[in-house]
């Protein structure tokens, strides 16, 4: 018996821990439901006011849905000058999952002729491990957590053992 209770404990704890480690991780929509479009004349600077309202982390994603286009993470110069011609990254598939793997600023332009001279560009500014958000800043973007299983089934399970495990114990 003993060694049931050791283990139920050990497996609320995994639980546990695993769910705050979920959490940690997050995917934006860039553009909301617009998407990644070239944006209206007046409002050309939309993607990188949507993304300084955001807070980045390492772990984090960001998603670029769009059509007959593309999306290229090129250097700052590139960014600047609106050069397509060497990106760091390229995807045209209509719907790009870009995951930061490290802190610092990524610029983004479209790879479409014309579309980034028209503002559909962003910078994002990604924080190290040492900074934090602001206490009580929610972040305008749509977001959503990226789980390899719910979150109701998370947090049921969670419940379901700290329910045996106070029985138990």
């Amino acid at each position: 018996m003993a060694a049931f209770k050791t283990s139920l404990f050990w497996l609320v704890i995994f639980i546990s821990l695993g769910n705050s480690l979920v959490f940690s991780a997050f995917e934006f929509q860039v553009g909301g439901t617009q998407g990644w479009v070239v944006p209206p004349t007046n409002d050309s600077k939309v993607y990188n006011d949507w993304a300084s309202e955001n807070r980045f982390q390492i772990g984090n994603a960001i998603r670029f849905k769009y059509k007959k286009d593309s999306v290229m993470e090129v250097t700052e110069e590139d960014y600047k000058k609106c050069n397509s011609s060497h990106p760091n990254f390229f995807s045209n598939n209509g719907n790009t999952v870009y995951r930061f793997d490290h802190s610092g600023s990524f610029y983004f332009i479209s790879g479409a002729a014309g579309h980034c001279e028209k503002g559909q560009r962003m910078i994002v500014k990604v924080m190290s491990t040492d900074e934090e958000s602001p206490l009580g800043k929610k972040s305008a973007g749509y977001r959503a957590a990226v789980y390899e299983l719910g979150v109701s089934k998370l947090v049921f399970v969670q419940f379901v053992l700290f329910y045996v495990a106070s029985l138990v114990f």
